[in-house]
């Protein structure tokens, strides 16, 4: 009788299997393909948590930019304001700021430019 490696080699091909849950077609239950996706997925994800904070600081910088231009500023004097007046608030929670509470938000642009 052939040696087929048994439980070691069973337990790789399932945890690929398990990865690629989800996936269509043969890609969920060949090993092999389903091995070529997962490693892709992987590859993709790791490249994407990092897009994703940079789109996230685009998108909040356009938002206090816009809520900015509304006060009578822009983004970049804004910051610069905020650096000066020694207010210490990040783009994420000005962005939420300026989304949620304008009113709150104005009175940072007001205090940062006095």
């Amino acid at each position: 009788m052939r040696v087929k490696k048994g439980f070691k080699a069973r337990r790789r091909r399932n945890r690929v299997l398990k990865l690629a849950k989800g996936f269509r077609g043969r890609r969920k239950n060949c090993y092999r393909r389903a091995n070529q996706a997962v490693e892709r997925a992987l590859n993709y994800s790791t490249r994407d948590r990092r897009l994703k904070r940079r789109e996230f600081r685009a998108l909040w910088i356009v938002r206090i930019n816009a809520a900015a231009r509304q006060n009578g500023t822009t983004y970049s004097k804004l910051v610069a304001a905020l650096r000066k007046a020694g207010i210490e608030i990040d783009r994420k929670i000005l962005a939420d700021l300026a989304l949620a509470l304008p009113g709150d938000f104005a009175a940072i642009v007001k205090t940062a430019q006095a």
